[in-house]
């Protein structure tokens, strides 16, 4: 990993190799200026799906504990001669370095104090590694770049619960890739009620989404549901098959989506669902809104940071998630009917007498 090329910014980026992180790496590289020197450290599980040009020196980061750690140094080495290390990964370096340090944070697990109990052990592990990382090693960070008003508060309000460590700036800097123009799109069609693109974290709630639509069935509405979820997400695709088989519910998994087939998957669809609990920035709702989708979404901040949904709910409560999808679809549930108090004490009478 030694680097012999000078460059004003090192970008620092393991572990961005999918999803949203993914799509905002390549609209980066893809802007550098074309042959200025860049030092980048990338995911090696995604050298494919990454632009690159001759004037970029990759080294390329397996997803190792080994591998991460040697990174480590050599970025400390290559910030020797730089200006700035910009860490898109969401987390500070390890060691020290001379240059100025920028964290581009879209990861709210690493200081959001939510519940790990539903993720899988291993990333009860990880995510508790990340969170020791991010706090203790803050000072090393000149400035936290976020995409929202919601994530700013947020940074602000933990960098604050975190004496003696001053609190921080944070800027938002909201970015996208490109996104094709109006007379680009393709002709709608109606393939699904409903699309949810995500992947299986735990956080994105997808298990709220099932319980809601379990609740649909037993009510005689059964609304189609088309889903990205990859092949790591064994267990949520197994659960997908189980309600289907016990309340036979329309899902359908469409696994992982290539960007060049996402304008497809929104024109086919008749709304964005997203029951997601915890987002930086909810790249499917700015990309829905694009493409003038109507969008059923958790009321959170983070929403409305980024869109204005037509219809929102409680991700916590699939009874709140099944209700604003009847009121999409016309078929809302009426409100409980109110008696009077003789009324009452009639049917408890008549219970006695039955």
């Amino acid at each position: 990993m030694a680097h012999s090329k000078e460059s004003d910014i090192v970008l620092y980026a393991p572990n961005v190799h999918t999803g949203g992180g993914l799509v905002l790496l390549r609209a980066l590289l893809l802007a550098w200026p074309k042959n200025r020197p860049l030092i980048a450290f990338l995911d090696a599980r995604a050298p494919q799906l990454i632009p690159l040009d001759n004037s970029c020196l990759v080294s390329w980061v397996a997803p190792q504990l080994g591998a991460r750690l040697r990174a480590e140094f050599a970025l400390r080495t290559a910030a020797g001669s730089a200006r700035a290390v910009l860490c898109f990964h969401g987390l500070p370096p390890l060691l020290p370095t001379s240059a100025q340090v920028f964290v581009f944070l879209q990861n709210r697990l690493y200081f959001d104090r939510m519940s790990m109990s539903q993720f899988a052990l291993k990333t009860r592990l990880r995510l508790g590694y990340e969170r020791f990382v991010a706090t203790v090693f803050r000072h090393r960070v000149r400035q936290y770049l976020v995409q929202t008003p919601a994530m700013e508060r947020a940074v602000i309000q933990w960098c604050a619960a975190h004496p003696p460590s001053p609190t921080l700036p944070v800027k938002i800097f909201p970015f996208i890739d490109a996104l094709p123009e109006p007379s680009a799109r393709v002709a709608r069609t109606t393939k699904w009620d409903f699309v949810y693109v995500g992947d299986g974290e735990a956080h994105k709630n997808h298990r709220g989404l099932l319980a809601a639509w379990r609740l649909l069935a037993q009510q005689g509405i059964r609304p189609s549901l088309a889903l990205t979820l990859s092949p790591h997400d064994k267990p949520l695709i197994r659960a997908v098959k189980s309600a289907h088989d016990q309340s036979g519910v329309h899902i359908c998994n469409l696994g992982e989506i290539p960007r060049d087939k996402i304008t497809e998957l929104y024109a086919s669809a008749r709304a964005l669902i997203f029951p997601s609990t915890s987002e930086s920035f909810g790249l499917p709702l700015v990309e829905a809104a694009h493409f003038g989708l109507p969008i059923l979404a958790s009321e959170l901040d983070f929403v409305r940071d980024v869109c204005t949904p037509t219809h929102t709910f409680d991700p916590a409560s699939p009874v709140s998630i099944a209700r604003a999808v009847r009121r999409f679809l016309g078929c809302p549930e009426l409100p409980v009917a109110l008696h009077t108090a003789a009324e009452f004490w009639n049917e408890i009478l008549d219970e006695c007498h039955s």
